[in-house]
C-alpha cells in the first residue's frame, strides 16, 4: 500500500516542529549540541522550529498525510560556494540559544562541506515519529523527490546523522561524499550525494 503524502504549508508548523523535535530528541548530533538531558527536552523544540521556518521560506517539507513523517528539502543552486561570512548560522544562534555556541558550530561546519558547483537538492532533515520508525515512511519520503530528481538530472545531497540513516540513504543511491564530519568531541556526520538515475517512463 502507498504512502499518501502532500506538501506542507504554513498551518503544518506546529505539527512538522513537534514531530522534528520528536524524532531527534536522541539524534546523536542533537545531543551533542544540547548535552543536557533538561536542556535538550526545553531548547531542541526551538533548533526545531527555526530549521522548519527556513526550509518553509525557501524550500519544500513534504509530509505524510497522517502526519507521521516529514522530509525538508532545500534547493541548492550551482556554484553556491560556503560563505564564511554568512550570518545565517548565527542567526539560528540568537534565535534559539545564545549562550550555546554548538548551536552555531553545527551550521558552519555542515556548511563548509557541503558541495558546490552543480545544482541539488538538499535533504536538510528527515522526521519519523518514533513509534512509526521501520515501516518504510522515510523511504517513501525520499524516493517521492528522488524521482523528480531523476526526471529533472538532478543530483542530491545530504548529511547522514547516525549509522543507520546512512545505511538507508546508501540503499536508495546515495554515496559518501568526501571524509565524515567529526563534530568536536562530538559524533560523527557523514556526507552523501546522489548522482541521478536514468528516468524510465512508466
Amino acid at each position: 500500500m502507498g504512502v499518501a503524502i502532500r506538501t506542507a504549508g504554513e498551518g503544518d508548523r506546529e505539527l512538522i516542529v513537534r514531530l522534528l523535535d520528536e524524532a531527534f530528541q536522541d539524534d546523536p548530533v542533537s545531543g551533542w549540541v544540547f548535552p543536557g538531558a533538561d536542556d535538550r527536552r526545553a531548547k531542541h523544540p526551538r533548533l526545531m522550529a527555526a530549521f522548519t521556518d527556513i526550509v518553509l521560506a525557501v524550500g519544500r517539507i513534504d509530509v505524510t498525510e497522517d502526519g507521521s513523517a516529514c522530509a525538508l528539502w532545500l534547493p541548492v543552486p550551482a556554484d553556491e560556494g560556503h560563505d564564511a561570512e554568512d550570518e545565517g548560522p548565527a542567526q539560528v544562534r540568537e534565535a534559539v540559544d545564545p549562550d550555546n555556541e554548538r548551536v552555531e558550530r553545527v551550521g558552519r561546519l555542515t556548511a563548509a562541506i557541503h558541495p558546490t558547483g552543480r545544482a541539488h537538492e538538499y535533504l536538510w532533515m528527515i522526521g519519523v515519529a518514533p513509534g512509526r520508525q521501520g515501516e518504510g515512511l522515510g523511504t517513501a519520503l525520499i524516493e517521492t523527490v528522488l524521482d523528480r530528481c531523476d526526471r529533472e538530472g538532478l543530483p542530491a545531497y545530504l548529511e547522514a546523522s547516525n549509522a543507520r540513516s546512512r545505511d538507508l540513504y546508501g540503499r536508495l543511491g546515495f554515496e559518501p561524499a568526501g571524509p565524515a564530519l567529526d563534530l568536536p568531541d562530538g559524533p560523527s556526520m557523514w556526507p552523501m550525494w546522489r548522482e541521478p538515475r536514468p528516468h524510465r517512463p512508466a
